[in-house]
């Protein structure tokens, strides 16, 4: 049987094919964080700048393939990744921690 997804991580991806940072960014907790490529980022201000960061520096399609649950609150998307960037294309986890309608921690990894 299929874990549901929660909505805010199918509408997280939804905003980030469509380079819609406004909306991406209200979907993360005042204090969230997120991990990628050993950078850590605390906030609305630096989480928004990281994402617009990636859209400017590369240009990329992403395949959602599937999201697992892993414990209270936490899931794993597995990500496929297409585009101009060092070695075009990559498989990646998002590993996601949600509370309720917000993401409270976003680590991506390879």
């Amino acid at each position: 049987m299929a874990i549901p997804v929660p909505d805010v991580i199918s509408r997280y991806f939804t905003a980030q094919a469509a380079r819609d940072f406004d909306t991406l960014t209200t979907f993360f907790a005042d204090d969230a964080v997120v991990i990628d490529e050993g950078q850590t980022r605390r906030g609305a201000d630096e989480i928004r700048a990281w994402r617009e960061n990636v859209a400017s520096a590369y240009e990329y399609t992403t395949e959602l393939l599937g999201v697992e649950a892993a414990g209270k609150g936490n899931y794993v998307a597995r990500v496929h990744l297409e585009g101009n960037f060092p070695g075009g294309n990559v498989d990646l986890d998002y590993h996601f921690t949600v509370d309720g309608e917000h993401i409270r921690r976003l680590e991506i990894a390879s």
